[in-house]
């Protein structure tokens, strides 16, 4: 008997210590909608999960892309299409928790970057995971109504706090071809104009921008070329000689770009990343090749009706028309995102499902 109650002790002993591993080591690799479900095992790890610490944590570990906010123009309410819809998903898909109606501009590590549709123009950031929101106070440059904004967002270990910045590239009314840019910091809740500015471009030009280690890039919408600011120099640059066609991105941590083109038999996705930066000349190196099955590339009856609309570190999303298909570079698996029936959405913004506390 004594036998007996040492093995259930042992056994006891060891389902402990393996609940402890789980909750210490894993828990914060798994997207918000899992941890939501993890949190009913029991109060110890509800308790765990809800720790600002743990938010921390898990900000810092998942990154991956799990889905998309989407809008079918500024006026109407988003969505959210998961990627993974098992584990990957938010309580509030319209944002109503915002205190008004809002257009998604941007997104990073987690963090929505959205305008109010009222005349004003104000700034939310928020988490949606959590229903966490911010209001910006109001930039000192005029942005205009459709602001090249980008949000970086970044947690880091050295400094075990979650810091972001916004920054938005804008066009100075005194001259015709020049570009400003003005950012904003958590550290001082407040703006800062740049004194550096970018000749050669307007701001109606530009497309997404993208931060890849401490630098900012925007492409040119119709034709070759970037505009790029170092938030270290405070400085910016225009490269003119790139070739920019497609998405940018970033790809394990590296300025990438992701070209779609349909063949005569084939839909083919190229992931280029950026290996060399000199002389101002980006060079672009082929990374992956990707290849739709038959059946999808069967239904892509239009080159210029397709897009890519994210990257992430082994999944592509494209659109075509209607249709959102993600196709995962490993596996090579496609899976169909929307239902035939859904309208064409004008505006689509990568998310990835953590728990940002502001």
């Amino acid at each position: 008997m004594d036998q007996g109650r040492n093995l259930a002790s042992t056994s006891n002993s060891e389902e402990d210590d393996l609940n402890d591993i789980i909750r210490e080591e894993a828990l914060d690799f798994l997207p918000a909608k899992s941890l939501f479900r993890f949190m009913a095992v029991c109060h110890l790890w509800k308790r765990h999960i809800l720790t600002p610490t743990f938010h921390f944590n898990q900000s810092l570990r998942f990154t991956d892309t799990t889905g998309l906010f989407c809008q079918t123009s500024p006026e109407t309410p988003p969505v959210f299409i998961p990627i993974h819809p098992a584990s990957a998903g938010v309580p509030d898909p319209s944002l109503s928790f915002l205190p008004e109606p809002v257009v998604i501009r941007a997104s990073s590590n987690g963090l929505l970057c959205c305008q109010g549709q009222t005349e004003d123009g104000h700034l939310y950031l928020c988490s949606p995971a959590i229903k966490h929101w911010k209001k910006l106070p109001k930039p000192t440059a005029c942005h205009g109504s459709e602001p090249a904004l980008v949000v970086i967002f970044e947690p880091s270990r050295l400094t075990n706090v979650s810091e972001y910045k916004l920054i938005c590239a804008f066009e100075f009314p005194d001259f015709g071809d020049a570009i400003g840019f003005e950012i904003y910091s958590s550290k001082t809740k407040s703006w800062r104009v740049s004194g550096d500015f970018c000749f050669g471009a307007k701001k109606a030009t530009l497309g997404s921008g993208v931060h890849v280690n401490g630098v900012v890039y925007w492409p040119f919408i119709e034709s070759d070329g970037i505009v790029s600011f170092d938030l270290t120099k405070d400085r910016s640059e225009l490269l003119d000689n790139v070739k920019t066609e497609g998405l940018l991105g970033t790809y394990y941590g590296m300025l990438c770009k992701v070209v779609l083109r349909l063949y005569y038999t084939e839909a083919v996705v190229k992931v280029k990343v950026n290996f060399q930066l000199a002389d101002r000349v980006i060079k672009w190196e082929l990374v992956r090749h990707a290849v739709f099955p038959p059946d999808v590339y069967m239904l892509m009856d239009d080159d210029f009706a397709c897009r890519v609309v994210s990257i992430g570190r082994e999944e592509v999303v494209i659109q075509h028309r209607n249709q959102l298909y993600s196709y995962d570079l490993q596996t090579e698996e496609t899976k169909t995102l929307t239902k035939p029936d859904e309208p064409e959405y004008d505006i689509c913004v990568p998310y990835v499902n953590n728990l940002v506390y502001l």
